[in-house]
């Protein structure tokens, strides 16, 4: 029986779901591309004409005219982590053949997923991979599937999405580093959360509050920061932490740029790092190894993840790629924990 739904307002993902396959290979069937088998193919067709879809002409146009550029779409204000995600994906396109493309963009514009499907068909791209916390814009996943782009998200808060996805274990890493202060024999130790709007920010909260509660510490609330990943933001709740009344003795920011505002209000203070107070950060960027004290960190591969992206693309439209061995639709890499100069056991 026929669905009587307007057939405008069904999407690919009504379709995914009533075929039992991917939104991916939905795309591919609308854009007649290969690897595909007929079975399948026949199983999407009857599930678009039991629903009545009927695809946007322009959109199953777009696959035979693509380039080999893919775009970095981002919205981040720490540039230490968009330059360690352009260095891994233009790796990756000179392994593979492709162009990067840089496409800045405002995460909270109302008519952001217009921009970037325009621009996916201005540029002919072929392919995109989404940062946070533009990877969790709903309405612009539903566009870009509507359209049969390939796109990949790193580190997404929806890990439900059929999509393609590379992540850190964020909450894993998060509470390592707050245990390995903890073995120093920190007790206070404050927190400074990152941007609001990322999924990576509050897994990384997550991870310092099982470390507490798997150490019974209590977890208060006057020792954690909202921060926004910039390092203006870092010195602020640096200020405000180390102004309380009982201060911490170990400050675990939630990336790097963060954790260099709080060595920026230490340093302010007069405040010796790490005899008077250990601080750490997160990502391992180049800005780790430049300040001073040089600072522990958690390692996140954001070049790898970088490249790994790129790699699922390829993966995708060029399966038979020379070397390329066929990744995951969602790929967690491997973190590492890097002890420096700035944490040490707390003074007497």
């Amino acid at each position: 029986m026929r669905n009587t739904r307007n057939s405008g307002s069904i999407t690919v993902d009504d379709v995914a779901e009533d075929a039992g396959v991917s939104i991916k290979t939905v795309s591919r069937v609308l854009n007649h591309e290969p690897n595909v088998t007929e079975k399948t193919r026949l199983k999407v067709v009857e599930s678009m004409e039991r629903l009545g879809y009927r695809p946007n002409p322009s959109a199953r146009g777009l696959a035979s005219k693509r380039t080999n550029i893919i775009a970095l779409v981002y919205d981040n204000p720490s540039d230490n982590y968009i330059v360690n995600l352009q260095r891994g994906a233009l790796d990756a396109c000179g392994v593979y053949d492709y162009s990067l493309l840089l496409n800045p963009c405002d995460y909270r514009a109302p008519d952001l997923s217009a921009q970037i499907v325009q621009n996916v068909r201005q540029r002919a791209l072929t392919g995109l991979i989404l940062t946070p916390p533009v990877c969790d814009v709903a309405a612009l996943v539903q566009a870009l599937d509507e359209i049969g782009i390939d796109y990949v998200r790193l580190a997404p808060v929806d890990r439900k999405h059929n999509g393609l996805s590379v992540s850190c274990d964020d909450r894993s890493a998060a509470r390592d580093m707050t245990l390995y202060l903890i073995g120093l024999g920190h007790r206070r130790i404050a927190f400074v959360i990152g941007h609001r709007d990322h999924g990576a920010a509050h897994e990384r909260l997550k991870g310092y509050r099982d470390a507490m509660k798997q150490s019974g510490l209590p977890v208060d609330t006057n020792l954690i920061g909202q921060g926004n990943h910039s390092f203006e933001s870092g010195v602020e709740c640096g200020r405000q932490l180390l102004a309380r009344s009982q201060r911490p003795s170990a400050i675990f920011a939630g990336n790097d740029d963060m954790a260099a505002g709080v060595l920026y209000a230490a340093h302010a203070q007069g405040i010796d790092v790490p005899g008077e107070l250990s601080v750490a950060g997160y990502d391992d960027t180049p800005l780790s190894r430049q300040v001073w004290p040089s600072l522990t960190t958690v390692r996140q591969p954001i070049q790898g993840m970088a490249y790994a992206a790129i790699e699922q693309i390829v993966a995708g439209q060029r399966p038979q790629h020379p070397g390329l061995q066929q990744p995951s639709p969602c790929r967690t890499l491997e973190y590492e924990l890097v002890v420096r100069d700035s944490t040490s056991a707390p003074s007497a």
